[in-house]
């Protein structure tokens, strides 16, 4: 093996122990906060968000935060062959590589809300030292090149030198490994995930109930509550926050008349409401699976807003998050009669900590992005003139109605379905408005209406079905939604960005 391919190797393996030390540090000290990595995939997401987000998602779904963490260790790993490459030649090389990448981590958990700055530069220099040591340690087991300009053939390394390397080597690897698995121990459980099991939810003192039994039998159609393990999730928080519900506070400020703060048992004394609401994420593709619907409990926004006094001219509600993260939505939508609230529960249980414990907004007919903040810390009454939120400030559009869509559930895509009466069944959404009626077209033909499934209120979506006698062979089938207001969804397509994708669904499958 050529010589380069060896210092490159130490490189690699350098970098994998100064990550490995780095994060073991990082876990030792403040076990409950982000690690080093997950703070600087924070800040590529701050970066990088506006074109990373629909990339990331299209390509790994609700993955696409793990596959940032990935993609940046993988990226530190090619890095450090380019930097044993260098301190092959200069030794220099690698220690100031090692300092530049410290000193990157150490920034980005000093800018990160959740992060430890102290803990963060700690676990970033130790991690530091230990690569550079890795570093130089392995290419002192191997014959430095000439230091010439002029290309020359690789040096070539002996045989008990390539037994002695590979045996740091790989044993400096596999401590890599076990230290990085044994920071996920040194975590352990988060306090969040403790507080809330100790939760006595309230009975709500009203409830809008949903269907006693599921609306459709049909196999392969989306549930019409969507249980807590499945419902999508989609945000920029690379780390759970770990929130302490002992010191957690939702305060409301800016143009009021009197900020307001409140505990979680301030909000759990109050009269909760319970309501199904349909939400959706402004990324979800024509027939996409990023979608849901829910039980919600909690207190009325508006309800809360009143007590703070909002001023005539606060056209719009930021809300911010334990992570940082802010949505703006307007004012109006706390108190335009809509479903709006300060939720607390999710299906009858405390909120998963994966999706806002202690307590998160639940706007309905509103985009995700302007609406559904998890981790909820802050309400500012603002205005549009003054401020964006996240998304909008990366270019998307201000406000986010979600738009009316529909999607077929069964048959899937390349289906091979049984001769016979053939079921087809979907859902079809518009929150806030309402599902009045869902048509299919199969293989072209006239518009024909499906049935429609039971539904607690019009924030929901709702099931449909339609059975079709097709005669063996391929067909597509198409699918199109009425609203309350009777529009009907526009089969002109259009992306996610910026303001949600429209267009008609469609299923391809065989009758065999």
């Amino acid at each position: 093996m050529p010589a380069r391919l060896y210092h490159a190797l130490a490189g690699v393996i350098a970098a994998g122990v100064g990550l490995a030390v780095t994060e073991v540090v990082g876990a030792a000290i403040a076990p409950h906060r982000p690690a080093p990595v997950a703070s600087v995939a924070n800040r590529v997401v701050d970066v990088g968000a506006g074109s990373l987000k629909d990339v990331a998602i299209d390509l790994f779904g609700t993955n696409d935060k793990a596959a940032l963490v990935v993609g940046i260790v993988v990226v530190s790993l090619a890095l450090g062959a380019g930097v044993g490459l260098l301190t092959a030649r200069w030794w220099w090389a690698g220690v100031a590589a090692f300092a530049v990448a410290g000193a990157a981590g150490a920034v980005a958990g000093a800018r990160d809300p959740q992060a430890s700055a102290l803990a963060a530069a700690v676990a970033c220099g130790i991690g530091a030292a230990a690569g550079i040591a890795t570093l130089l340690v392995l290419l002192r087991l191997l014959p430095a090149p000439a230091p010439t300009p002029e290309p020359l053939p690789d040096p070539r390394v002996k045989q008990a030198d390539r037994r002695t390397f590979f045996a740091v080597a790989g044993g400096l690897g596999l401590a890599a490994a076990v230290g990085t698995l044994a920071s996920r121990g040194l975590r352990g459980s988060s306090p969040a995930s403790a507080s809330r099991a100790t939760v006595a939810l309230p009975p709500p003192a009203r409830t809008v109930p949903v269907p006693a039994e599921q609306p459709f039998a049909v196999d392969g159609l989306s549930s019409y509550i969507t249980p807590n393990e499945t419902f999508y999730r989609i945000d920029t928080a690379i780390f759970l926050p770990d929130v302490d519900v002992a010191t957690w506070r939702l305060r409301i400020t800016g143009r009021v008349d009197r900020p307001v703060t409140y505990t979680y048992g301030d909000l759990l004394a109050m009269d909760l409401v319970e309501e199904a609401v349909t939400l959706a994420c402004v990324s979800n593709d024509v027939g996409g699976s990023l979608v849901g619907n829910a039980v919600w409990r909690g207190v009325p926004l508006g309800q809360l807003l009143a007590e703070a006094g909002v001023h005539d001219d606060a056209d719009q509600l930021i809300a911010r998050s334990a992570d940082d993260f802010t949505v703006g939505l307007p004012t109006a939508a706390a108190t335009d009669g809509r479903t709006a609230l300060v939720a607390v529960a999710m299906n009858g249980e405390p909120l998963p900590v994966r999706h806002g414990y202690p307590a998160r907004l639940v706007v309905a007919g509103l985009y995700g992005y302007v609406s559904a903040t998890k981790w909820l810390t802050t309400l500012e009454l603002t205005r549009f003139a003054d401020a964006d939120s996240f998304w909008v400030q990366r270019g998307w559009a201000r406000e986010g109605p979600i738009k009316l869509q529909s999607r077929v559930d069964v048959p899937r895509s390349g289906d091979d379905v049984p001769a016979g009466t053939v079921v087809v069944a979907g859902v079809a959404w518009a929150p806030n408005i309402g599902i009045n009626a869902v048509e299919l077209q199969m293989d072209g033909e006239a518009w024909v209406p499906a049935e429609l499934g039971r539904v607690a209120s019009s924030d929901t979506w709702v099931q449909w079905r339609r059975p079709f006698d097709l005669a063996p062979g391929p067909h597509v089938v198409a699918v199109r939604a009425h609203d309350a207001t009777g529009m009907v969804q526009t089969d002109v397509t259009s992306p996610p960005e910026p303001d949600g994708a429209s267009g008609h669904h469609y299923r391809a499958f065989t009758v065999v």
